[in-house]
């Protein structure tokens, strides 16, 4: 059985502040379960321009809001409650809500070693 919190996580370097938000990664790759799981915030009044190369994505809000947008410009409001998923390692832009950060609950599928890290100055996205 595996238990942890988010206060554990936050000891340790699966605690990653990536740019525009943080990140608790609380299940990774060493647990062995063949998925990750992360306590994700999106920091309000942010863009964040991301593709998962090698990963898929569900995300499901569990307070605040934001908006993904894919690559044809078709914006998708997320609030709490919604749920959307990166199932063609769809590039997109990720943002926070207007005044309100967007905490999700997500699925990294295979899993996250913990560590990665988003490059939000390279042009053409980050990607890992």
């Amino acid at each position: 059985m595996i238990v942890r919190s988010l206060h554990d996580v936050e000891a340790t370097d699966h605690f990653v502040d990536w740019g525009n938000g943080t990140s608790h990664r609380l299940l990774t790759e060493k647990d062995g379960m063949g998925f990750s799981i992360c306590h994700t915030v999106v920091r309000a009044n942010t863009v964040s321009l991301l593709q998962y190369r090698n990963h898929l994505e569900a995300c499901y809000c569990i307070a605040g809001e934001g908006e993904v947008e894919d690559m044809d410009g078709n914006v998708y409001p997320i609030r709490k409650g919604d749920m959307y998923v990166l199932d063609k390692h769809d590039k997109h832009f990720l943002r926070g809500g207007r005044g309100k950060d967007m905490v999700l609950v997500s699925i990294f599928n295979p899993p996250l070693n913990g560590t990665e890290r988003h490059n939000l100055c390279d042009p053409a996205g980050s990607t890992y």
